[in-house]
């Protein structure tokens, strides 16, 4: 009876914002997105966002993997201190630290510090904005609604707390659990698994020890892997930061995920869910003829799918791939 009315009580609210959205004029939205994948989804939000008639600037740096030109968006770039070339190499460094196959605990170690190289390295973009005066102070000046970011390099969190601005994440997760340690969610060690962990949500005694063990250090862990930018929005904001400071002042946590490949834990409201936008650009498959699944070492976290067709209908075998996706 309380979740059926919970569920009245949310889709009653959301259809009195669209209304309310449909009779407003439009705002005026500022993005710090981050490169790579993670733009790759936010980039439909932001598109349709100013087809909708919003006022929409994007904020990027010269240099990226995958960031660019935004249809009906005005774009405002920034130089940067490092080469494609060298992203690529540092990108290599940290893909090859997960592939490795080491044992717990040496697997963490290795991924932890290729993960440091490569963020530092890409924070470097955030330095760079805040050195271009003339473009902050037309930030400041635009009077923007709000300011929509991935938090995973902090910058657009930095940058929204600098400004002054309401900010939207949209956002995979981020370490150390920080979404949902920012929203004072809470937290069973008993049933809720930590990364690197390799556990279910149906744990023994032992795993259990190992999960909470491994919640034991993430405090350190994470405030390592972000000294680095905790230094800088110190100086920026010219006051000790912690990184629930910089987190815990968003409004909407948008999740780019549901508990179909999660496991189910306590939420709170500002946090929705909507799993499936990644499969908004899709791409016709090529045609297959498959004998057997191939499943990945992850099994918990992946999921395998076989595609099969006549031979006679294929011709000769061109391709035999087992497609693999994970969320």
């Amino acid at each position: 009876m309380v979740t059926a009315l919970l569920l009245c009580y949310q889709h009653t609210a959301w259809m009195l914002l669209l209304m309310i959205a449909g009779f407003s004029e439009g705002g005026k939205l500022v993005v710090v997105p981050m490169d790579g994948s993670h733009w790759l989804s936010m980039r439909q939000v932001v598109e349709k966002l100013s087809q909708r008639g919003h006022e929409v600037m994007v904020v990027i740096p010269q240099v990226s993997w995958q960031l660019g030109i935004t249809k009906n968006c005005t774009v405002k770039t920034y130089p940067v201190p490092y080469t494609k070339e060298r992203l690529d190499a540092s990108l290599q460094t940290y893909i090859d630290a997960h592939q490795a196959g080491q044992p717990f605990p040496f697997n963490v170690l290795s991924i932890y510090h290729s993960s440091v190289a490569v963020f530092n390295l890409l924070f470097g973009h955030c330095k760079s904005l805040f050195n271009q005066k003339e473009l902050m102070q037309y930030l400041k000046q635009s009077d923007f609604d709000a300011l929509l970011t991935d938090p995973i390099s902090l910058c657009g969190a930095l940058t929204a707390n600098y400004l002054s601005l309401p900010s939207v994440f949209f956002m995979r997760g981020l370490p150390c659990n920080l979404h949902y340690k920012s929203n004072r969610c809470p937290d069973p060690l008993s049933y809720a698994p930590r990364i690197f962990s390799v556990n279910s949500d149906y744990m023994t005694f032992s795993q259990r020890l190992k999960n909470v063990l491994i919640d034991s250090v993430e405090f350190f862990y994470c405030n390592g892997f972000y000294a680095h930018a905790l230094s800088f929005a110190s100086e920026v904001l010219q006051r000790d930061v912690t990184l629930l400071d910089l987190l815990n002042s968003a409004s909407i946590w948008l999740m780019r995920y549901d508990f179909v490949f999660e496991y189910p834990r306590p939420v709170m409201p500002n946090m929705v869910f909507i799993g499936g936008i990644n499969c908004r650009e899709r791409k016709a498959l090529h045609e297959v003829w498959c004998s057997s699944l191939l499943f990945t070492t992850n099994i918990d976290k992946c999921s395998a799918f076989n595609l099969s067709v006549s031979p006679t209908e294929v011709g000769p075998i061109k391709y035999i791939t087992s497609p693999t996706f994970c969320l």
